[in-house]
């Protein structure tokens, strides 16, 4: 997992100009990469929901924190003093009210985060015959199925998700 946390850092330093040409990184990034094991699935379910859940409360926060900071000219620590003791349907009311930004209607990435699961799809390629003699130089579709890592930004905090994908929580055979 070391391995991946700091893979991840060196391409996100490497690659950080292809996204953001004019910006200039202005601190060096740190990531955390974490190996868990769960006695069972529903331990593990229930762990996956939290951060879910995590992961959209600090982005209603911080939505409603750059929107005083950007869009009405408040400090960073008078937006922060501004948000200080306020619940959720608060921070909703600021970014509506203030902001006429409806939380709800940001994209699910920001919202839910993302999810990456491994999808079967169907990879066909052409490659050429080396044998029979007769068939050498010949090209031949050949097709296989192959695992992939895909993105999802989606709800795994109820039962629909993990009844659309239930090869992630089937055991190994």
């Amino acid at each position: 997992m070391t391995h991946v946390a700091s893979q991840f850092a060196s391409s996100y330093v490497f690659y950080w100009r292809d996204f953001f040409e004019d910006q200039p990184l202005q601190y060096p990034p740190g990531f955390d990469g974490r190996v868990i094991v769960y006695p069972n699935n529903q331990t593990l379910k229930d762990y996956l929901s939290w951060r879910q859940a995590d992961c959209h409360i600090n982005n209603l926060y911080n939505t409603a924190f750059w929107a005083l900071i950007q869009q009405s000219g408040l400090t960073p620590v008078q937006a922060q003093a501004r948000l200080q003791g306020t619940l959720a349907a608060d921070k909703h009311e600021i970014l509506f009210s203030e902001f006429n930004i409806n939380y709800n209607n940001e994209p699910l990435m920001y919202r839910k985060g993302t999810v990456l699961t491994w999808q079967k799809v169907d990879e066909v390629t052409m490659k050429e015959v080396k044998l029979p003699t007769e068939m050498e130089g010949q090209k031949m579709k050949v097709s296989r199925v192959r695992s992939r890592p895909t993105a999802l930004h989606c709800d795994i905090i109820g039962d629909a998700f993990w009844k659309e994908h239930p090869e992630i929580l089937e055991e190994d055979s």
